[in-house]
C-alpha cells in the first residue's frame, strides 16, 4: 500500500468515528441530564483539547517524527473516547473530552491532520494537489456518512437486546473508542518518505511566507469561530430537540449531508481548475451560509432537511481548495508549520464557539447560534476574496508571474 493511499485510509477510518460521534454526542450527554450550556462546555472542552494538540504537533510534530507522532495522538484520543463513554459528571465529561481530544465538530478536524496534509502533497506533483486533497477528503466525508449512519448504533442495540437508553448509549461511545484506535495498525507501515524534508531540524520560515501565514490564519481563526457556532453536536442537538426527530433519523440526516459534502469534493477540483482555488472557496461558501440561515425558519423538518442538504452539497467545497491552497503558497518545508498553524487557529475558533452557543442556546434560543454562524462565515468569505484574489498557487500562475501576496 502506497503512503497516499495509508492516508486515505486512515482518514476515512477516524472520519467515520468522528462522524458517529459528532451526532451521538449532544444526544448523549442529553440523556445523561447535562443542560444546553453543560453540553456546549463539554463539545468545547473536547475542541479546546484537539487545539492543544495541534500546538504540540506544530511545534514537535517534525521534530520527534511524523509517524512516531501520529501514533501517540491516536492512543490518546482512543483512551478519552473510552473514558467519555465511562463517566457521567459534566466536569469528568469535560475532562475526558478534553485530553481525548473528542471531536464534536462532526468533521475530523483535528491535530492528525497537520501531520497527514504536510505529508499528502509530498505524493504528488502541484499539478495533482488538488485533486489529491479532493480525494483525500471524499474518504473522510464518506466515513462521516457513514458514521451518520452507525449514530443508529444505540437503536440497534436496544433492539437486539434489553438494554436501557444510556448502557445503549455508553457502548456506542465504546465503540468510538475501538475505531479511532485503528489508525494505530497503518502509521506503522508508513515510509520514511513522510517524514519532514531535510531532517527533523527546526526550519526557519521566510518573511514572506510569514506574511501569508499572518492573514490567512486570521481569516481562518474568524470563520472557524462561526463554524464553533455550528458543530455537527450542536446541530444534532437542534434538530433534535427543535423538530422533536430521534437519533436515528437525525443520523440519517447526517450520513445523506456527509456524501452530499464527498461529492462536492470532487466538484471543487473540477470547479478550481476552471476558475482559480480561491474564487471556488468563495463562490460556493457565501451560498452555502444563506442556505444555513433558513433551516431555523422552516415549518417542518422535511423542509429543514432538504434547506440543510442543499447547503451540505456546497460548504465543503472550500475545504479542498483551502488545503491546497495554503500548501501550495508556502515552501514544501514549511507545510508542517503552515498546516499546523491554520489548523490551530481553526481548531481554538472551533473550541471558543461552543460555549458560546451553548449559552445563547439556553438563554435566547436554539436557532440563535445557527443566524450567528451563517453570518460570521459570510463576512469571512468577503475578507479573503479582498485579501488573495492576487495571490495565486504555481498551477494559476501565468509564465514569469510571481508570488504577489
Amino acid at each position: 500500500m502506497t503512503d497516499r493511499r495509508i492516508l486515505y485510509a486512515t482518514a476515512f477510518i477516524r472520519a467515520l468515528a468522528t462522524g458517529m460521534v459528532g451526532v451521538l454526542l449532544g444526544i448523549y450527554l442529553a440523556r445523561l441530564h447535562l443542560s444546553p450550556s453543560q453540553i456546549g462546555f463539554v463539545v468545547g472542552a473536547g475542541l479546546v483539547g484537539n487545539a492543544a494538540a495541534t500546538l504540540l504537533t506544530t511545534a514537535l510534530g517534525d521534530r520527534w517524527g511524523r509517524r512516531r507522532f501520529l501514533i501517540g495522538l491516536t492512543l490518546a484520543t482512543a483512551a478519552g473516547g473510552l473514558a467519555v463513554s465511562l463517566v457521567s459528571h459534566p466536569l469528568a465529561l469535560g475532562v475526558a473530552a478534553l485530553l481525548g481530544m473528542v471531536n464534536g465538530m462532526g468533521r475530523d478536524r483535528g491535530a492528525a491532520l497537520v501531520l497527514e496534509q504536510a505529508m499528502l502533497p509530498g505524493t504528488v506533483t502541484d499539478a495533482q494537489r488538488t485533486r489529491a486533497f479532493a480525494w483525500y477528503n471524499v474518504t473522510q466525508d464518506v466515513g462521516h456518512a457513514l458514521g451518520g449512519l452507525m449514530a443508529g448504533l444505540p437503536v440497534l442495540l436496544r433492539e437486539v437486546q434489553p438494554l436501557s437508553e444510556e448502557t445503549s448509549f455508553r457502548l456506542a461511545m465504546g465503540t468510538y473508542s475501538l475505531l479511532v484506535l485503528l489508525p494505530f495498525l497503518l502509521y506503522l507501515a508508513l515510509s520514511r518518505h513522510t517524514e519532514a524534508v531535510g531532517g527533523l531540524e527546526t526550519r526557519t520560515v521566510l518573511p514572506e511566507s510569514r506574511r501569508i501565514l499572518w492573514k490567512i490564519s486570521s481569516l481562518f481563526a474568524l470563520d472557524s469561530l462561526a463554524g464553533g457556532f455550528l458543530t455537527t453536536a450542536l446541530l444534532a442537538f437542534f434538530f433534535y430537540a427543535h423538530f422533536g426527530v430521534s437519533e436515528e433519523i437525525v443520523g440519517l440526516l447526517f450520513f445523506a449531508a456527509r456524501l452530499a459534502n464527498a461529492l462536492s469534493h470532487l466538484g471543487a477540483a473540477w470547479l478550481a481548475k476552471r476558475i482559480g482555488l480561491v474564487n471556488t472557496m468563495v463562490f460556493t461558501h457565501i451560498p452555502s451560509s444563506l442556505l444555513l440561515a433558513t433551516v431555523p425558519i422552516a415549518p417542518t423538518f422535511p423542509v429543514a432537511a432538504a434547506l440543510f442538504l442543499l447547503r451540505e452539497s456546497l460548504v465543503e467545497m472550500d475545504v479542498p481548495t483551502r488545503q491546497s491552497y495554503v500548501m501550495a503558497v508556502v515552501r514544501p518545508e514549511e507545510r508542517t508549520l503552515a498546516s499546523g498553524v491554520t489548523h490551530l487557529v481553526r481548531m481554538a475558533g472551533w473550541a471558543v464557539g461552543p460555549f458560546a452557543a451553548g449559552l445563547f442556546m439556553e438563554g435566547m434560543s436554539l436557532a440563535t447560534p445557527v443566524f450567528i454562524g451563517a453570518g460570521m462565515k459570510i463576512l469571512y468569505d468577503l475578507l479573503l476574496y479582498a485579501a488573495f484574489r492576487n495571490l495565486k498557487p504555481p498551477e494559476e500562475r501565468g509564465a514569469g508571474e510571481k508570488k504577489d501576496g
